[in-house]
């Protein structure tokens, strides 16, 4: 076993969180409080989770009624997409809670910049 000294590492050099403090943190500068994002707290955001797509003629599109089955581009248990204001944020996996439908997020995607 080795110990970080033996791979040219001291400890006084590790963050709390265990990286190097000469490593770049893509946060560094902007760590923040709950207090300090208040301000947004308020802010209307809309979330869907979508569980695959379906391309229709009109013509068909107006032949649904309910209890029409519509096929979608997805297998069962395959993950869902998550997004925040059209922008895809996660998957995730359906899940029953109690008598309603929920979404169990199981990846968070990195936003491209």
């Amino acid at each position: 076993m080795t110990s970080d000294s033996d791979r040219g590492i001291q400890l006084d050099e590790l963050s709390p969180q265990g990286r190097r403090r000469d490593e770049r943190d893509e946060n560094a500068g902007t760590a923040q409080s709950a207090a300090d994002l208040e301000a947004v707290f308020d802010v209307p955001v809309r979330i869907s989770a979508v569980l695959g797509h379906s391309r229709l003629h009109v013509s068909d599109l107006l032949k649904l009624a309910s209890g029409t089955v519509l096929e979608l581009d997805r297998k069962v248990g395959e993950a869902i997409d998550i997004y925040v204001n059209d922008r895809l944020v996660a998957r995730g996996e359906v899940v029953l809670v109690e008598d309603k439908l929920g979404v169990t997020m199981t990846e968070m995607i990195k936003a491209e910049r």
